[in-house]
């Protein structure tokens, strides 16, 4: 059987010229090369594809597809995993040729919804993955507030109350505010246009309070045991022992961590460059010898050979850099695998450990609050917890007490 090499000669399989996809092939295996994904995945996602767009032929280079098509074409029976883990980066592809096809919107108000829909993607210029979060909060809050017989004008605070109500039993207070906060956004674009009546997009957003579920500091001994707990046998245990040993000892943020990049580091000057994107600046920290011994280590047994500038890198295809979420679950996996009583600890509590060395090493405050990067003393003071000894260093005597006639 004829067949051609991979356009990259660094790319060691090849893709049969018979095929009447055969374009499709070498186009979307160029493209998951390019997006780091390995050579034995790319084999699996590109296997995929050709059944897939063989069993429904004929399937020309230049069409488009959508969710639905791209739904029925990767259908498997056989392998329904191996072929869903396929369809999402091929729906990537799909976006990045311009080949993407949007659903289109059904239902009463599909009119509305689709003017809403340019005016945030055209007007305020979001990204698509938000004009999505958008368009789906409005569609829920329609098909509640909205039966068969009741008018878009008809809608009043009680439903949008309602609404938050029925929302807020399912979700958690974060998520309930971007809730709220998409569902006014498509309020105040219904009032603009005259659909709704003045007054309905002015309700009162739920409330997040700083203190409202304070920040639990893991203790030292713990962090140090739940360290040396990690595997660091494997590639990956290598990744995560060096992540949490840099938000234990210099209490990073996770989204700091993210961006760390190789640059980051400067062995010679023997500093660590931390980009704080929660207040726009830099900091650098001294690199200590015991954070030097791990992060080489790191990079000479765990971390992959790859051009990518991120530090830390996802431990899966496609190459890049770790997700806040990530660091969050691989934390939790450690956890669980350690046996320590860590419940309901996350990787924020060795942010707070940090602070709370500090302050046990009788580090001012606002030293402190400069190494975590707050803006004010009163973020500093979330993170500290006063504790029984350091009280008693201040407690005054009482009235009448034996020091009243001293």
């Amino acid at each position: 059987m004829v067949t051609r090499k991979h356009l990259d000669p660094h790319q060691r399989f090849c893709i049969d010229a018979d095929s009447p996809v055969a374009d499709w092939l070498g186009d979307f295996s160029d493209w998951l090369q390019k997006e780091g994904y390995c050579e034995p995945v790319i084999r699996r996602h590109v296997a995929a594809l050709r059944f897939s767009l063989e069993s429904h032929l004929p399937a020309p280079r230049e069409r488009c597809y959508s969710q639905a098509e791209l739904t029925e074409l990767f259908a498997a029976p056989e392998r329904p995993v191996s072929f869903r883990q396929a369809r999402r980066p091929f729906a990537r592809f799909l976006r990045s040729c311009n080949q993407w096809v949007d659903p289109v919107l059904t239902g009463r108000h599909t009119d509305l919804l689709d003017a809403f829909r340019g005016h945030l993607a055209e007007l305020r210029g979001l990204a698509p993955s938000t004009v999505g979060q958008h368009l789906r909060v409005a569609r829920r809050f329609l098909a509640m507030a909205l039966p068969p017989d009741k008018r878009l004008t008809d809608v009043s605070p009680v439903d949008v109350e309602r609404f938050i109500a029925a929302r807020a039993e399912r979700l958690g207070r974060r998520s309930l505010q971007m809730t709220a906060a998409y569902l006014r956004s498509f309020l105040r674009f219904c009032v603009d246009r005259g659909e709704v009546a003045a007054g309905v997009d002015t309700f009162d957003m739920p409330r997040r309070y700083r203190d409202e579920k304070p920040p639990r500091a893991i203790p030292w001994s713990l962090i140090e045991q739940l360290l040396e707990s990690i595997d660091r046998s494997t590639p990956l245990g290598l990744r995560d022992h060096a992540i949490f040993y840099l938000m234990a000892h210099y209490g990073l943020r996770t989204g700091e961590v993210t961006l760390l990049t190789l640059d980051s580091v400067d062995w010679q000057a023997g500093t660590l460059r931390v980009e704080q994107p929660k207040t726009c600046s830099v900091l650098l920290l001294p690199l200590t010898d015991p954070v030097a011994d791990v992060l080489q280590r790191y990079l000479h047994e765990g971390r992959p050979a790859t051009d990518r500038p991120e530090l830390f890198l996802r431990a899966i295809a496609p190459a890049g850099a770790l997700t806040r979420g990530a660091i969050a679950e691989a934390f939790q996996g450690h956890v669980r695998r350690s046996g320590l009583p860590l419940h309901g600890a996350s990787p924020y509590g060795l942010r707070h450990s940090f602070a709370m060395r500090l302050l046990e090493r009788q580090v001012g405050v606002k030293a402190i609050g400069d190494l975590l990067g707050h803006r004010s003393l009163e973020a500093t003071s979330v993170y500290l917890r006063l504790q029984i000894d350091a009280l008693r260093d201040v407690a005054l005597p009482l009235p009448g007490g034996p020091d009243a006639h001293q």
